[in-house]
C-alpha cells in the first residue's frame, strides 16, 4: 500500500466530488477548478493507486467497484480533515488573538457594531479575543471574504460564488434612488423604476459582479440594458459623481446619509425588491468557535435577544 501513501486531500476531494455529481463540468464548478484539469487529476489519482475510479461512457460517469468501495473511506478522511482544520483555525485565531470583521461601508444601523462587540465578549469571555474592523474597497463585494483577508464581513447580497458563504440577514432595507437636488424628478415623492430606465446610472465597478447587477435593478429592467454614467467604488465618490451629474444611483435606505449631503436626496422607488444586508462567513469555517460565536451574536443582537 505504499503506493498510497502520498495520496493529497485535495485529491480525494476531487474524487469525493466528482463521485457525488457523477459529472465532471458540475463537479469541475463546485471546485472553483477547470473540468480538463479536474479530469487530469482523476487520472493522475487513478494511476497512483492502480485502480479505475470511474466508468467514463457516453451515458455519464459512473463509479467502478473500487470507487464504491473508496469512496466512504475519503469521506471520512475529508470530514476528519475539516474538523482538523477548524480545530488548527481556531487555535491560530485565539493564537492571533483577533478576528477581522470586514466591511465596505460601515454599518451603522443603530450602533449594530457595538452592540455585536458587547455580545459576543459577554457570551466568550475565556478567549480574550480582540475585534479587527477592515474596510475594503467596492471592487470586492465579498469585503475580503474570497481571499481570506476576513473571518466574516458585512456585505449586501447577492455575493459572487454564494454557495461558499452561510450569512444571518441584519437588515432587509428598500432601494431608493440617489438624485442630485435638480434633477427633473427630485420634486417627486416617488418615482417608478420605468421612469429611471433612460437615466445614466452610477455602477460599481464589474468585478462586483452580481452585486453591480443588483444596484442596476438589472432583473426588474424588463431586458433593458442600463445606461453607465460612471463607475463608483466608495461613497466619497459616489456623492461627488451624484453632485457632478453623472447619473444617479440606487441606494439601501441604512445607507442613504453617506450620500445625502448638500445637493443629494433620495426618492422611493415603485416596482422594486428591498436590499438584504447580512454578515456572511466562508462554509468551510462554520466550526471555527469564534465564528459561530460572531455569528450568533450577530443573530441574537438583529433578533432583540
Amino acid at each position: 500500500m505504499a503506493m498510497t501513501t502520498d495520496v493529497h486531500v485535495r485529491d480525494l476531494r476531487y474524487f469525493v466530488t466528482v463521485a457525488e455529481e457523477l459529472h465532471f463540468t458540475r463537479a469541475a464548478e463546485r471546485l472553483y477548478v477547470s473540468q480538463p484539469a479536474l479530469s487530469k487529476q482523476v487520472r493522475a489519482l487513478e494511476r497512483q493507486l492502480g485502480v479505475v475510479l470511474f466508468h467514463r461512457g457516453p451515458q455519464g460517469v459512473t463509479l467502478t467497484e473500487a470507487g464504491a468501495a473508496l469512496l466512504p473511506h475519503a469521506r471520512r478522511v475529508l470530514d476528519a480533515w475539516t474538523d482538523g482544520s477548524a480545530a488548527l483555525e481556531s487555535a491560530r485565531a485565539a493564537a492571533r488573538g483577533t478576528l477581522v470583521v470586514g466591511m465596505s461601508t460601515s454599518p451603522g444601523r443603530g450602533g449594530l457594531l457595538p452592540a455585536i462587540r458587547s455580545r459576543f465578549t459577554a457570551d466568550h469571555p475565556e478567549t480574550g479575543l480582540r475585534l479587527r474592523l477592515r474596510q475594503v474597497s467596492w471592487d470586492d463585494p465579498t469585503a475580503g471574504l474570497a481571499d481570506g483577508e476576513a473571518d466574516v464581513a458585512f456585505v449586501w447580497l447577492p455575493l459572487p460564488d454564494a454557495d461558499r458563504y452561510d450569512w444571518v440577514v441584519v437588515a432587509e432595507e428598500p432601494r431608493l434612488v440617489a438624485l442630485p437636488d435638480h434633477h427633473r424628478l427630485a420634486e417627486r415623492e416617488e418615482i417608478g423604476l420605468a421612469e429611471l430606465f433612460e437615466e445614466p446610472f452610477l455602477a460599481l465597478p464589474p468585478s462586483a459582479g452580481p452585486l453591480r447587477d443588483h444596484w442596476l435593478a438589472l432583473d426588474e429592467r424588463e431586458g433593458r440594458p442600463p445606461r453607465i454614467g460612471a463607475e463608483i467604488a466608495g461613497s466619497e465618490e459616489t456623492y461627488e459623481a451624484l453632485v457632478a451629474g453623472l447619473g444617479v444611483c440606487l441606494v439601501a435606505t441604512g445607507n442613504a446619509p453617506l450620500i445625502t449631503l448638500g445637493g443629494v436626496t433620495t426618492r422611493p422607488v415603485r416596482g422594486l425588491s428591498p436590499s438584504r444586508y447580512v454578515l456572511a462567513w466562508r462554509r468551510e469555517d462554520e466550526r471555527r468557535a469564534v465564528v459561530r460565536g460572531y455569528a450568533e451574536a450577530c443573530a441574537r443582537v438583529v433578533g432583540g435577544g
